[in-house]
């Protein structure tokens, strides 16, 4: 405060030029008119400063800041103005700290890089933790889910390879072990529905014969031969019934066999309509074959074979379809196919039992007498000789049977 204003001015020079800190700042004395009078750098040769907060600092009398590129360098830097100010008030000039963030933007720069090193860090253990946990967690429970599916889907006996020994590896053990049990006992319930089927087989035929000897007795009363004949019938129907669960035995034992030749697909498929035909008719159905002048080429096949699955559908839409009195039976040559339909027009097949009616034993709400094995034996032996078993409701009531058989093989 004692100091006159030349002393003042000549301080604040001194100050600039005397600055300590001079090597990580540049410190400047301007002037009231801008230009500068004295830097910490030393004689000044460059242009004066036009940055905005210095004539801030002066007209506002307060500590301003910059924090931008330099107008006349283009260099980004801070800089920080104090406006001098006499003892009566003038404003001589400002006190200005300057200094290049290029040091802070290579700080800057580097913490981005070191943050991005460790994101890339965290994402490279991320990226191996996910890979040793689809490894060691989802590919086992894959390989369980895929064999719980196919023992699901009848495969028993099929074993899963456990090579764990946490919950995943108990997991398997488990399902190995109801696996080999449920073989163990289908295999049981095979050879006993065999066994009991070979049994009943003997008893059968001598009921059969002897009802059928008998019945030719003109002797006999009305009502003996009414019940003859119904003792006659359902020990054919019990045959029948016995011949499905041999059949259903062969099939689940896989020793079902096909005798193949070159047969007349259309001659075996017209003789079962006629056939049938005729035992439909003492039953008030009309079986109708819709002929056609198609060619339709030999094919290799099994015929007994083929002819059991063309009686056994037929029989399917006279038992479940009977209401509707007529059956539609056809045979075409489609795209190197031979196509079999046979459609009834009952009252159809309801929609949420039309994926399961081909598996064993299925009847669903059907009233009808039998044992529910005869499409899943039908859809066998169609599979062995590599065509396709279709059930859909037909258009207009009833249901549409189509037995797709390949004419190569």
């Amino acid at each position: 405060m004692n100091q006159n204003y030349n002393e003042y001015y000549q301080s604040c020079i001194t100050y600039a030029q005397t600055f300590e800190e001079k090597d990580d700042i540049e410190l400047q004395f301007i002037n009231a008119q801008g230009d500068i009078v004295a830097s910490s750098y030393g004689v000044w040769a460059g242009e004066s400063p036009s940055t905005e907060e210095i004539r801030q600092a002066m007209s506002l009398r307060e500590i301003r800041v910059f924090c931008d590129p330099d107008p006349n360098t283009g260099e980004r830097i801070m800089a920080v103005s104090s406006p001098m100010i006499y003892s009566n008030g003038e404003v001589i000039g400002v006190l200005r700290y300057v200094i290049s963030t290029r040091l802070m933007d290579r700080q800057i720069l580097q913490v981005a890089l070191v943050a991005l090193a460790a994101l890339l860090l965290v994402v490279a253990v991320a990226l191996i933790g996910s890979s040793y946990y689809i490894h060691s967690i989802l590919v086992p429970v894959d390989e369980i889910t895929e064999k719980a599916q196919r023992i699901a889907g009848g495969a028993y006996g099929i074993q899963i390879q456990s090579k764990y020994d946490d919950e995943i590896g108990e997991l398997a053990d488990t399902i190995n072990e109801l696996s080999a049990k449920i073989s163990q006992n289908e295999k049981m319930q095979n050879e006993f529905i065999s066994s009991l089927s070979h049994e009943l087989r003997t008893p059968l035929t001598a009921i059969t014969g002897w009802s059928e000897t008998l019945l030719a007795e003109d002797s006999l009363s009305a009502d003996t031969r009414r019940g003859m004949r119904i003792i006659s019938g359902e020990a054919k129907r019990l045959t029948e019934m016995v011949v499905e669960l041999l059949e259903f035995t062969r099939i689940q034992g896989d020793n079902m066999t096909l005798d193949v030749a070159p047969t007349d697909i259309r001659s075996e498929f017209e003789d079962t309509v006629y056939m049938y035909g005729s035992r439909l008719s003492q039953d008030g159905i009309t079986l109708e074959y819709l002929d056609n002048d198609e060619y339709i080429p030999e094919i290799s096949c099994d015929s007994k074979r083929l002819r059991q699955v063309f009686l056994n559908i037929l029989d399917n839409a006279a038992k479940h379809g009977g209401d509707g009195k007529r059956i539609d039976a056809s045979i075409h040559y489609e795209n190197s196919t031979v196509v079999v339909r046979i459609r009834d027009y009952g009252c159809g097949i309801p929609e949420d039992e039309l994926p399961l009616v081909k598996k064993k034993f299925y009847k669903g709400s059907s009233k009808a007498r039998g044992t529910g094995i005869g499409l899943a034996v039908c859809e066998e032996i169609v599979e062995l000789h590599g065509g396709e078993l279709i059930l859909e409701n037909a258009a207009g009531g009833g249901t549409l049977v189509t037995v797709c058989l390949p004419a190569a093989q």
